[in-house]
């Protein structure tokens, strides 16, 4: 098969990494941000920097939506709907929440039956995202989807078909709600050695080999043995997909109910361009 050709709406993190490694393995790709300069490192790698997400979309046989919230991914969307190639297939990539997604799905489903949609949320950060070492977990007719499956290959270590379009969305918040309540407890728990006079070493030394020492958690007091909460996931970001959580879900949440609001706290105490394990730090201050 022919590589398709891409074009990426959204440039920030995520976006950026995933038009780098398709660009690094032979792609060609258009890519679009709100904020021009975001791609303008990538134009010797080949980038194609259009001026409108109309004009990055109108060759691509892929489109990937990696854009900041729902409601920026609706408003785009909707506004490049009639300039999609026929028989395009448009990958939805970023956590929109349920909602937005069910709206996207039912607005194409009318508008542009033609397109594939691909709700393809995805499981990892920014450091990942640049090593093309993310989990995609893609949801929709996957018998038609080998041009996004070449896409998908190029920018993860894999990828998890989760059934209809819509299921993905709504794993994506499972997993972000217990990544989410993992990070609180983790800080919690490492102010409460610290106050028994322990380090975030020593506490690591004990969980290393048993089945609680998760990598994530390795990497996470590592940032606060350094003190360096440089954002692999802002804590902005990380409040919206506990908020999508709590709007999705059909019974209380009560732990993370709790998080979301000292969270809001900690953001409004401007840690929210930090990474969430800042959280640790925003507690050490009270």
């Amino acid at each position: 098969m022919k590589q398709p050709e891409v074009a990426v709406l959204g440039l920030g993190a995520m976006g950026h990494a995933f038009a780098a490694n398709l660009l690094k393995k032979g792609f060609r790709v258009h890519g679009w941000n709100r904020t021009r300069a975001r791609g303008e490192d990538l134009l010797g790698a080949g980038l194609l920097l259009a001026d409108s997400p109309a004009e990055a979309v109108r060759e691509a046989d892929v489109v990937i939506a990696m854009l900041s919230d729902g409601d920026t991914t609706e408003q785009v969307l909707h506004q490049v709907n009639e300039a999609f190639k026929q028989g395009a297939t448009l990958c939805q990539m970023g956590t929109i929440g349920v909602e937005k997604t069910d709206a996207l799905i039912a607005f194409f489903a009318e508008k542009r039956p033609d397109l594939l949609l691909i709700d393809a949320p995805v499981s990892g950060t920014k450091a990942p995202a640049e090593n093309a070492q993310i989990l995609v977990l893609a949801s929709g007719d996957q018998s038609r989807a080998q041009a996004a499956e070449a896409v998908f290959a190029a920018i993860s270590k894999g990828t998890k078909w989760l059934g209809e379009a819509g299921k993905s969305t709504r794993m994506k918040l499972v997993i972000n709600s217990w990544l989410i309540g993992m990070m609180q407890s983790l800080a919690e728990s490492t102010r409460l050695a610290e106050q028994f006079g322990f380090s975030t070493d020593d506490l690591w030394q004990v969980l290393e080999g048993g089945p609680l020492a998760a990598p994530y958690a390795k990497m996470k007091l590592g940032m606060i043995a350094s003190d360096d909460f440089t954002p692999q996931m802002h804590l902005v970001w990380a409040l919206k997909d506990a908020r999508l959580a709590l709007d999705a879900a059909e019974t209380p949440l009560p732990a993370l109910e709790n998080i979301a609001q000292l969270w809001q706290q900690a953001v409004e105490a401007g840690h929210g361009e930090e990474d969430l394990a800042v959280i640790y730090r925003y507690l050490k201050a009270q």
